[in-house]
């Protein structure tokens, strides 16, 4: 099956081309069926490659396809590589989009758009198999400008609306930002190891002493990248903004794939950052940073997409933060875990929108738990997931990140668990005005409340399983369980195991997860205290807010100060560039060319007066002034 992997890309990539060029003349069941076909066939396939890999001896596989790039020194073969790492990666990708292809044949059944929908969708998958896949690190940037090319068109969809194609632009020109980063340490990786495939990377880089400086420079430079991709501070603010799109795409790009994949190029990068202390410290800086910034707005927003949004960038901080302090199976465990409860609350989202007629202010709905009894179920668990629950998935992804973090710095911790009580607060608030109390909507709204149809529910009954039993591959030993994850991945971090060495008491393993469960139980009931048996609703619409109130609801003004601080300046500049290089200069060079070739066509013209004779005089004329000035 190894030989077979090229399919897995490929087929997306041929349900791109179909629906793309015929999806007009097909039916939507046939477009829906096409979609979602090709992805579960890839599903099907890293499956069978995840067991092939975990039962074999041999844990690498390179399939070269054919030379792609050959000049002089540089030869870069197109060629994917299979490792633990890149088939769990595989299966989160095609099995989550599968679900959302599934979920989105009821979601999007009554749009104009529905084949083209499903085209983007297709290529999206296409391109984040790509860089998952790829064995250098050009594949992995084809791949990286691939997603983002489909996010902008994705995000876009609903292109009549200008704030959703600003949405769109915003988000493709910022990860541009990123990207340049992730491509000057591309660059700076040839230049220092003559090669960009991993292999050879990754095996010269072992050479290296800790600390070396262009180890750190190359390290800093793949987490601009990473920044922007997974939305990190500074570049964070296209990711609530990317919620212009269908929910399903916010699903797709917030659970699986596109924010994933900074955590995937660190993870891969692993020798890298483990040679350089300060690159490994400032993952883990800004990661916590970002966490807990993204957890304060989240407290204050009103918009169900939008919480969820600024989650998923707090949860993005996490796993950085678990990269950071060394802990790579376990920010990985939390990919995986965030996929299952995140893809689970964001469609979860968008069945409740879809019975509320479109309306996404949680002021406006309450009482829903008797109108969409399976979207509430499920629903549920997935904010017991991501809140670490005992016993559901989030509980022990999360603990391991907060146990790596403890033993590393002890204030990354304390920001690691001040997130988890936000995290507990904003999402049971969340949950509290959405579903319990008395509906708040129109009376028009209520008479149209229903379950969503069956495309929609069955993928979110298959994600509240995953949300429940996926942290079973992680237990830790402590609680008397075997870390499978850990066990499977130890080949890819081998190298970084070996220069990081972890090890807590069980007795502080324990007083942190008491302390981690304390703290969810405290905020928790805070929560209900507050919005269910206090009654408290959110502000109306213009009502005066108190300063700090006020301060994180508008997102502490961040977009209002990159306008001011960044883009407006560059307007200004563009403008008086335009007015005064292009017009004057530019424009007066081009004119001032063009008049004087008139001017001088127009006086030549004149001596073109049609009589022979002077024609004849003239001739004449100019043969005795060449005789004249031969004999001079």
């Amino acid at each position: 099956m190894i030989k077979l992997v090229g399919l897995i890309p490929l087929l997306p990539l041929i349900g791109f081309v179909i629906i793309g060029l015929f999806g007009k003349k097909l039916s939507k069941s046939i477009v829906g069926l096409v979609g979602s076909g090709v992805i579960f066939g890839s599903f099907a396939l890293a499956l069978a490659i995840f067991f092939e890999l975990k039962g074999g001896t041999q844990k690498e596989f390179t399939i070269d396809l054919f030379t792609w790039i050959s000049a002089g020194k540089l030869s870069i073969p197109f060629s994917f590589l299979i490792d633990p790492l890149s088939s769990l990666f595989l299966l989160i990708i095609t099995g989550i989009g599968f679900l959302i292809h599934l979920y989105s044949i009821g979601y999007m059944s009554h749009d104009e758009g529905f084949a083209r929908f499903f085209a983007y969708l297709n290529l999206f998958i296409f391109f984040m198999l790509l860089l998952v896949l790829g064995s250098n690190y050009l594949i992995m940037f084809v791949g990286w400008e691939g997603v983002g090319l489909c996010s902008y068109l994705l995000i876009g969809f609903w292109f009549k609306n200008t704030a959703y194609n600003n949405a769109a632009k915003k988000a493709f020109i910022m990860n541009r930002i990123g990207d340049l980063g992730f491509l000057m340490g591309i660059i700076l990786i040839f230049i220092t190891f003559g090669s960009i495939s991993y292999h050879e990377v990754f095996m010269q880089a072992n050479s290296y002493s800790s600390g070396t400086p262009v180890l750190t420079v190359i390290a800093l430079l793949l987490f601009v990248g990473a920044m922007g991709k997974s939305a990190q501070l500074p570049l964070y603010t296209w990711l609530p903004d990317a919620m212009a799109g269908p929910t399903p795409v916010s699903a797709l790009i917030h659970a699986a794939t596109m924010v994933t994949a900074g955590i995937y190029m660190i993870a891969r990068s692993n020798i890298l950052y483990s040679l350089s202390p300060v690159a490994m410290q400032t993952v883990a800086i800004v990661g916590a940073c970002t966490a807990l910034f993204a957890a304060t707005i989240g407290l204050a927003q009103n918009d169900i997409k939008k919480v969820l949004a600024y989650s998923t960038v707090s949860q993005l901080g996490y796993m950085f933060l678990a990269l950071g302090v060394g802990a790579y199976t376990g920010a990985v465990f939390h990919v995986m875990t965030h996929a299952f409860f995140k893809a689970l609350l964001f469609l979860g989202a968008g069945s409740v929108i879809h019975a509320m007629g479109g309306e996404q202010d949680m002021r406006k709905m309450g009482g829903l738990k008797k109108y969409i009894p399976i979207t509430h179920l499920t629903f549920l668990i997935g904010t017991l997931a991501i809140v670490g629950f005992p016993g559901f998935s989030g509980f022990f992804s999360k603990d391991e990140i907060l146990a790596h973090a403890y033993e590393n710095n002890k204030l990354l911790w304390v920001l690691g668990i001040l997130t988890a009580a936000m995290t507990t607060f904003y999402m049971f608030r969340l949950y509290f005005l959405t579903f319990k109390g008395t509906f708040r909507g129109t009376h028009d709204q209520e008479h149209h409340l229903h379950e969503s149809p069956k495309s929609m529910t069955i993928p979110l009954v298959i994600l509240s399983m995953l949300a429940v039993v996926g942290g079973l591959i992680g237990i830790p030993e402590v609680l008397g369980g075997k870390h499978f994850l850990e066990e499977f991945l130890k080949p890819v971090f081998a190298d970084s195991s070996s220069r990081i060495i972890f090890h807590l008491p069980e007795s502080t393993e324990y007083m942190l997860m008491i302390v981690a469960v304390a703290v969810m139980a405290t905020f928790l009931y805070s929560a209900y205290t507050v919005y269910v048996k206090n009654k408290t609703l959110p502000a109306a619409e213009g009502e005066e807010l108190q300063p700090l109130h006020k301060l994180v609801y508008n997102k502490y003004w961040i977009d209002e100060i990159y306008e001011t601080i960044i883009t407006k300046p560059l307007n200004f500049i563009s403008e008086a560039l335009h007015k005064v290089v292009d017009n004057q200069i530019v424009d007066g060079i081009v004119n001032g060319i063009g008049y004087l070739v008139n001017w001088t066509s127009s006086t030549i013209r004149l001596a073109q007066t049609g009589n022979i004779g002077f024609y004849v005089f003239v001739m004449v004329i100019s043969i005795v002034l060449i005789l004249f000035t031969r004999l001079m």
